[in-house]
């Protein structure tokens, strides 16, 4: 089962910690001085916010999913409709260990396909790189023409 996850910066975290626990009706499932977690039910998403990303707003969205197989499926599907992806097996992010995929949509949003294999005690690992997402590696190249994309006022999403 997948389930949806987003990931916003913030500027003011204990206020927003307030607001989403107040919006979700429950406190934070993870909770560190620059990082909340919501794993949530009604809706299935995990919704993370933090004070890592460049700036305030969306970081990045992804699908959360639960085994390996789901992994590996969807890493087919984003392969089939010729995106361009970036692996990163065995990555430690977020205060998690993972498997991922990563995308960038014709916006230049960046998601992430991940399968969590744990916890673990810091937020990343490895030295956190100036000028990207939480944990998102540089864009991969877009593979769509502006004709495919979505033209602002068209009505369309």
């Amino acid at each position: 089962m997948k389930r949806f996850h987003v990931h916003i910066s913030v500027e003011q975290l204990d206020e927003s910690i307030r607001f989403y626990s107040a919006l979700f009706d429950t406190p934070p499932t993870l909770q560190h001085p620059d990082y909340a977690k919501w794993q949530l039910d009604d809706p299935r998403v995990n919704f993370a916010i933090s004070q890592r990303g460049s700036s305030a707003g969306l970081d990045h969205l992804g699908l959360q999913v639960d085994s390996a197989d789901e992994l590996a499926a969807l890493h087919q599907r984003l392969q089939a409709a010729d995106i361009s992806t970036v692996s990163e097996p065995g990555t430690s992010c977020c205060y998690a260990e993972s498997d991922k995929h990563w995308i960038t949509d014709p916006s230049g949003i960046a998601w992430e396909g991940f399968h969590t294999l744990g916890s673990i005690p810091t937020f990343r690992q490895e030295a956190q790189v100036a000028g990207t997402t939480c944990c998102a590696p540089a864009a991969p190249a877009i593979k769509t023409t502006p004709a495919q994309r979505c033209a602002p006022g068209s009505g369309c999403c």
